[in-house]
């Protein structure tokens, strides 16, 4: 309440406490699953297999060149757009293993993050009122950035257990009002990876239309058991193999997925020139520019050392292979993970809990930490299933199988 004062010629407010009321842009959006986990398992002595990140260490020699760099004077801004020896080293990454051509002046930049290079696209496209399809489960910024944008996410849904994309129902999303198509593979939550024919169907879908997209491919080096019919490796369907998404795709990576350095929070996007000047515009003021010596490290990293990313694939498989066996025994049955770091496990002949309860229960009674599938589905569908993150050192992982056979 308030009252006029004639003394001082002014409002006086009754209550010495004044509490500003601010609609909420985001009213559905709380803490995100992957805090409230990591806490719990931190409060609980848990073995926290639920956040995204390894608990090892990255290369001793990629260490070495940030401290070099910061020794010699790399300590202020960079260029906006990401230093020229990194955006050249990425530019040679991807020609060698996609035979796209991006100039790094002009079609790459590097972010302060993948999560920042999303919704840096996001902000870059998107008007009020427009629709953007994702597909569920759908991991947790996505949505925010297309709201906080006056954007309305549309969802797909990829079919479980496989995870697939439902290409008919696509279809019938797209309407006049679908302004872009967000898309992630290797999938977080659930280890699915796209094939080419799935990349195809997505090519000719948006032809003839204004559509942009957004490919999320953090987990690119991630990939499992997939052999390409020509060479024999493995292979990775990123959207710039295929001219028809290469010409309206961001395409966004991430170092810290595959160099073992989330914390960095370093990544970049790839985009043709019209779509990367407007990119721009909004990455200039949403966080101008990324940590100077560790970009100079990372180029030189990726030159001197391609082989550990080319490595990551065969390093993270026997890592799943690992835990996997953890869990033979027990009453947990694995899904397929084709991609990423994730392992999927249903629980169904353990418990009749709702997913985030049994979570609670698995972190506070059993001493490992893992995060619940329905979170990342819209009307939380709840398929009891539960991720768990394999990116730990084998000590880990033997003691969470442990405990989980225990079950």
């Amino acid at each position: 309440m308030r009252r006029w004062c004639s003394k001082w010629n002014c409002w006086d407010w009754l209550d010495p406490v004044l509490t500003l009321y601010l609609p909420s842009r985001l009213p559905n959006v709380g803490t995100t699953i992957f805090t409230v986990m990591s806490r719990l398992a931190a409060e609980h002595g848990a073995i926290n297999l639920s956040q995204g990140f390894p608990d090892f260490s990255p290369s001793p020699l990629l260490l070495d060149r940030v401290t070099h760099h910061m020794a010699a004077g790399a300590n202020q801004y960079p260029p906006m757009a990401g230093v020229v020896s990194l955006r050249q080293a990425i530019a040679e990454k991807v020609a060698r293993l996609y035979l796209a051509a991006y100039d790094p002046e002009s079609e790459v930049t590097v972010t302060a993050g993948a999560t920042q290079a999303i919704y840096t696209a996001i902000a870059a496209c998107v008007r009020p009122g427009d629709e953007v399809i994702v597909f569920a489960p759908v991991y947790d910024s996505y949505v925010p950035g297309i709201e906080l944008n006056g954007g309305h996410a549309v969802f797909a849904h990829l079919r479980f257990p496989e995870f697939k994309p439902d290409w008919d129902e696509v279809r019938a999303l797209i309407t006049p009002r679908t302004r872009m198509i967000i898309i992630n593979s290797p999938h977080n939550p659930s280890g699915s990876v796209w094939s080419a024919d799935d990349m195809a169907m997505l090519e000719a879908m948006v032809r003839n239309t204004k559509i942009v997209v957004v490919s999320d491919e953090v987990y690119e080096h991630v990939v499992f058991d997939q052999k390409d019919a020509g060479d024999g490796k493995v292979r990775h369907e990123s959207a710039t193999r295929y001219p028809g998404l290469r010409e309206r795709s961001f395409v966004v990576s991430s170092f810290g997925k595959t160099y073992h350095v989330t914390g960095w929070k370093v990544a970049y996007c790839l985009a043709p020139r019209s779509l990367m000047n407007e990119f721009r515009k909004a990455h200039q003021f949403i966080v101008f520019t990324v940590h100077h010596p560790a970009q100079l490290a990372l180029a030189d990293f990726m030159r001197e050392h391609p082989e550990f990313a080319d490595n990551l694939a065969s390093f993270y498989q026997a890592k799943r292979d690992f835990f996997c066996q953890q869990l033979e025994g027990s009453r947990f049955v694995l899904l397929p993970c084709a991609g990423t770091y994730f392992q999927l496990a249903t629980y169904a002949a353990i418990s009749d809990e709702p997913d985030t309860r049994f979570v609670q229960r698995l972190t506070t009674e059993h001493g490992v930490a893992a995060i619940p599938v329905s979170v990342f589905n819209p009307d939380g569908e709840d398929q009891r299933v539960i991720r768990f993150c394999f990116a730990k050192n084998e000590a880990t992982l033997a003691a969470a199988g442990e405990r989980l056979r225990a079950l």
